[in-house]
């Protein structure tokens, strides 16, 4: 199932050249992974205080190809590429209207104990709607 969340390019995304930031484009992938979450009915405090279970990010790798701009409309993918017992793989692309992708990443999230940070197995009822949504 195929799921991009729009995003628009504020000013304070940008830096003295007038491009989004590097970093910003994590928190636009971080915001469509809650979103992608959302569509399957799990919100993250839920998660937290019904199922003790944060999720955190484990490993990043991005590539950069395009910048984007003060006030551009962009949308951001969310795919799940990878079901463990403990982490879910997302593939991530930033890009523009046209489909120009800007930033593409591949995001290992880890599912924790909210209580005592170590590794905790993903919600069976979870692991099956993420596995009807692939």
């Amino acid at each position: 199932m195929k799921f991009e969340w729009p995003i628009r390019v504020y000013y304070e995304d940008t830096d003295a050249a007038g491009i989004v930031y590097y970093a910003n484009y994590l928190k636009y992938m971080e915001r469509a992974r809650t979103e992608r979450l959302r569509v399957l009915g799990y919100e993250q405090d839920d998660l937290m205080q019904n199922e003790k279970v944060v999720f955190a990010v484990r490993s990043v790798e991005a590539d950069y190809l395009k910048p984007a701009r003060f006030n551009e409309e962009l949308l951001v993918s969310a795919e799940f590429t990878e079901l463990k017992r403990a982490s879910l793989l997302f593939h991530q692309q930033v890009k523009h209207l046209d489909g120009t992708v800007l930033c593409e990443g591949t995001i290992r999230i880890a599912c924790l104990d909210s209580e005592s940070m170590s590794p905790k197995k993903i919600p069976n009822e979870m692991i099956e709607r993420i596995k009807n949504g692939f």
